[in-house]
């Protein structure tokens, strides 16, 4: 089965899914999710599953990358920051759809091969930093939108609320324990923060620091 068929496939499910935003499901089309797989698991791109990626982490489930894009209601104008570049896929959508894109990554050679790809694509509208993630990008801030790729315990950080431009969002999965991980969008209003619950998620953790290696934390 050729890329076109199986993306064609995978459009297809998306909308059965629920996802109907036009140019959330343009965005996805011509950006080959193969660039951002493993060689090994190459005849899976295009399945609708997360799949390993190095250092331990993930490419996100086409239906999650496109949920949480439509998700942040986005326009031309806005810049994003996105916490948790992970293989670049999820920044390489939102490229296309908004005027620039921010996005950490604490695993330097995660930024490194995303960097790789983004060149690849031509997408030059791309900011990649190792940092913390949890602190966000002050220099660069406030933010049209924010997204994280990763479950912060409990609540969504401070910093990164505080990074939002008045009348911003945020969507992050939150860690409720033992009621499991749930997709959150919080607005930032004049009067402070309106929070609203998507749908039940798993992410890995989001995580403080930078990592010192290369491998997975332990």
């Amino acid at each position: 089965m050729t890329p076109d068929v199986r993306m064609i496939r995978l459009l297809m499910e998306l909308r059965r899914q629920g996802v109907t935003d036009t140019d959330v499901l343009s965005a996805l089309e011509t950006t080959p999710r193969e660039m951002f797989v493993p060689e090994v698991f190459q005849d899976r791109a295009y399945d609708n599953v997360a799949l390993p990626i190095d250092a331990g982490q993930t490419i996100s489930q086409p239906y999650i990358v496109a949920y949480m894009t439509a998700a942040l209601e986005l326009k031309p104008s806005h810049r994003v920051l996105e916490v948790g570049t992970g293989s670049g896929y999820q920044a390489a959508i939102l490229a296309k759809l908004v005027k620039r894109v921010y996005t950490i990554e604490r695993h330097a050679v995660l930024a490194e091969q995303a960097q790789q790809r983004f060149r690849q694509l031509k997408l030059f509208n791309i900011d990649v930093r190792v940092s913390d993630g949890v602190r966000g990008w002050p220099g660069q801030a406030p933010f049209d939108r924010i997204i994280v790729t990763a479950a912060a315990r409990e609540k969504a950080p401070e910093e990164l609320l505080n990074q939002l431009n008045i009348k911003g969002l945020i969507v992050i999965p939150i860690d409720r324990g033992v009621d499991g991980q749930v997709l959150v969008r919080i607005r930032r209003t004049a009067q402070g923060f309106q929070s609203t619950d998507l749908l039940p998620v798993k992410f890995v953790p989001l995580l403080e620091g930078v990592a010192k290696s290369d491998g997975a934390d332990g």
